[in-house]
């Protein structure tokens, strides 16, 4: 029972869904998009070119790395990625949404603005495609790394790497001796790009060691913890959060909050002005990321972002998970983190046939 895996090395979600099948050891190969089964039978079926894809045993394609663990959490795995306590999932979710809404534009940074210092690599992973290179490089602006932005960018990543490695010293993963779905979230970004790319490369692993050792523990197939000892495996006891994970928490609502409220803002006037219909693609096009466009902040930096349907499909998953539940609002309150389960959203987003459409308007 042997399943497909369709991704590449440096693709940042190919990273995400390798390391849960790897984690929970279901057998898969993975194969390169330009093999020519992905171009002649599994394209068609998902209606645009996009890693990764699954191809089941059984022969299902599933798109989207949220999909493809879902497939596996709903029938029973190893390793659930999802913890059995309330604040411990809605804090796996908020991870999760961070790497989506946040980190994408640290990882596109690192690799196309410092494109002249990493040629030879990213050539090498693009396979001398020029014109792939270009596109992605040309997605910049719409992430928000501008020349304005470029700066908190980069003390960003300072920021988070310095507070996760002092994490990582004392824990193997986020929430104990376990992945969640926070930390394969975080994988994504943190690995395919910013633990692989020669620049953020050094970067991290000359000032956050730990980080760089928490990659290459989620890419191996078992705990991979042997210099935590006898750490127990499994997630932290009685839904505990450990201390050194809260300054991420401040982080996060210190980059993010704000601009999912002017995101959110954003979505209630492209709903109002295009009356979308239940059920229909949020999008006029399968391969189109953007609805519009968001003047925001990041790090009290102004700069304009694209309006992405996917990160509002996340941010219901941890809004969903938390916005009743007593503990994880009062952890939430004192970091700042409110908003996240309170800013009401104008639409909801689902995935139905491997695209994102509107589900229940209002």
């Amino acid at each position: 029972m042997t399943h497909v895996l369709y991704g590449l090395p440096h693709s940042l979600y190919s990273g995400k869904a390798r390391s849960y099948l790897r984690k929970n050891g279901i057998p898969f190969v993975e194969r390169s998009p330009a093999d020519a089964r992905f171009r002649n039978d599994i394209v068609p079926k998902i209606g645009r070119v996009i890693i990764p894809v699954l191809e089941t045993a059984d022969g299902k394609v599933i798109q989207d790395t949220a999909d493809i663990i879902d497939h596996f959490e709903s029938a029973g795995v190893r390793h659930s990625a999802s913890p059995p306590g309330p604040r411990q999932r809605a804090v796996a979710h908020l991870v999760d949404l961070y790497a989506v809404v946040t980190l994408v534009r640290h990882a596109m940074h690192y690799r196309w603005s410092y494109l002249g210092s990493q040629r030879r690599f990213l050539t090498h992973a693009f396979a001398g495609d020029t014109q792939v290179m270009a596109r992605m490089q040309s997605y910049l602006p719409m992430l928000g790394v501008t020349e304005a932005t470029i700066t908190e960018i980069e003390r960003s990543l300072a920021d988070l790497l310095r507070s996760l490695d002092r994490h990582f010293a004392q824990h193997p993963y986020l929430l104990g001796g376990q992945a969640s779905q926070g930390d394969y979230g975080l994988l994504g970004p943190m690995f395919a790009h910013l633990g692989r790319d020669p620049v953020p490369l050094a970067i991290m692993q000359n000032t956050a060691p730990n980080v760089f050792r928490w990659t290459e523990r989620m890419n191996a197939p078992g705990p991979d913890m042997a210099e935590f000892g006898d750490y127990p495996a499994g997630f932290a006891a009685d839904d505990a959060v450990p201390d050194t994970l809260l300054p991420l928490l401040d982080l996060i609502a210190q980059e993010m909050v704000g601009e999912l409220i002017d995101k959110a803002a954003a979505l209630a006037d492209h709903v109002a002005a295009h009356d979308p219909a239940e059920g229909a693609p949020v999008a006029d096009r399968p391969h189109h990321r953007t609805i519009a466009a968001v003047a925001t902040r990041f790090r009290g930096v102004p700069f304009e972002a694209g309006l992405q349907p996917y990160q509002f499909l996340v941010w219901q998953w941890l809004a969903d998970e938390g916005a009743t539940d007593d503990a994880v609002r009062a952890l939430f309150a004192e970091h700042g983190l409110l908003p996240l389960l309170d800013t009401p959203r104008a639409a909801r987003v689902e995935r139905r046939g491997n695209i994102e459409v509107w589900g229940r308007i209002g």
